[in-house]
């Protein structure tokens, strides 16, 4: 129970990674936000993790609008006094080959993975700096360091994604702020089961150990990087991936 205490707001955790993340931090004795699009499943995840003995908040918001992000976060500071743990973990995916990606896919997907992360950045940034205190941990992607054919725009992101991570870690060490990435690999999400058998067997022949990732497996290094014993770590990319990318 080392995050006894402590207040997270995960993006994008209704379901998949983010709910798995929210589950871990709770289980962990944080107290949770679950920010999503979606917020009847965000309810339900809310739900299931009050169950946990711990507080819980459900919110509604779109990442890439910043009024409803400074507004989500004055509602977590409302309720909770404070905000110790942000994970930025609201993404999608809007997939094609560059000569045919539509300029609307390359921008929402720059809007919510990218933008989104420094709009809950920016908006957190401020209290956390108060407190001179915060973690920061954003989702970033395998693809985001070597590249990926058809995903363009969500490889940008995710760079993009590291990029941020290094800068806003180097502005605010000062305060007392950790700010990391995880990049995790191939995961056994919706996402990856939605492929052929295929391109499955394929993707893990590419895999040193030989399997998929687990949403479980991205959560514990979030809850590492959460706790007190990353104090010292900073501007770093933990790669989840079994070895894929090295």
């Amino acid at each position: 129970m080392e995050l006894k205490g402590k207040v997270a707001l995960i993006t994008g955790a209704a379901q998949g990674i983010g709910k798995a993340i929210a589950i871990s931090l709770a289980r962990d004795g944080a107290d949770v936000v679950i920010s999503d699009v979606n917020l009847e499943k965000a309810e339900e995840t809310a739900k299931e993790i009050g169950a946990m003995g711990v507080k819980t908040l459900a919110l509604k918001a779109n990442v890439a609008d910043f009024a409803e992000v400074e507004g989500m976060i004055d509602k977590v500071i409302g309720e909770f006094k404070k905000i110790d743990i942000l994970v930025n973990n609201a993404g999608i995916t809007r997939d094609n080959l560059i000569v045919r990606m539509k300029e609307e896919d390359w921008d929402l997907v720059l809007d919510i993975n990218l933008k989104g992360t420094f709009n809950c950045i920016k908006a957190v940034i401020r209290p956390m700096s108060k407190q001179r205190s915060g973690k920061v941990i954003n989702i970033a992607s395998i693809v985001g360091v070597m590249g990926n054919a058809g995903q363009a725009n969500y490889v940008a992101s995710k760079a993009g994604v590291i990029g941020l991570t290094k800068t806003v870690a180097r502005e605010y060490a000062n305060r007392g702020i950790n700010v990391n990435a995880v990049a995790p690999g191939f995961i056994d999400t919706a996402m990856t089961q939605a492929l052929s058998q295929d391109v499955r067997d394929n993707l893990q022949k590419q895999i040193p150990m030989g399997r998929l990732g687990t949403s479980e497996d991205v959560a514990n290094a979030v809850k590492f990087l959460a706790s007190d014993r990353a104090g010292y770590i900073t501007g770093q990319v933990i790669h989840v991936n079994g070895g894929m990318w090295m």
